[in-house]
């Protein structure tokens, strides 16, 4: 086993120090009450997707991410590709792009996040980060 998941395993999850440990990767928003919160923070639009940032209020210094694809992107084989893609994106982008103890929601737009490349998503994701950093918070 890696020696900082090792270490982590012998800690309280308060205790984990997430910015030296394998852990530091992105964690995943799951919950409904999650996502409703990142919807009412900044949000910045573009042409192939939606981003939204949410600064959270707790002592963590995880980047959480969720991903949504309605039924108006297609259907689900395509919602699926929608989410594989950028999912990949915020594994690029996120993990050196993204801010601690933020929450980001990567929301698909219909046809486009299928349908452009991957270079024009990872242009528009890094543009959409860059103006969200920018925005006060709510």
């Amino acid at each position: 086993m890696h020696a900082a998941l090792a270490d982590a395993a012998n800690l309280a999850p308060n205790e984990i120090d997430l910015e030296n440990s394998a852990m530091s990767a992105l964690l995943r928003l799951k919950k409904r009450s999650e996502f409703l919160a990142a919807n009412r923070a900044a949000k910045s639009v573009t042409d192939s997707l939606i981003l939204q940032k949410r600064h959270r209020k707790d002592d963590s210094c995880a980047i959480r991410v969720g991903f949504t694809a309605s039924k108006k992107v297609g259907n689900a084989v395509v919602r699926n590709r929608a989410k594989r893609r950028m999912r990949s994106l915020a594994f690029d982008l996120l993990k050196t792009r993204g801010k601690k103890g933020h929450d980001y929601v990567l929301i698909a737009r219909n046809n486009a996040t299928v349908e452009c490349s991957y270079d024009i998503l990872k242009r528009d994701l890094h543009s959409a980060l860059e103006r969200v950093s920018k925005m006060k918070r709510r």
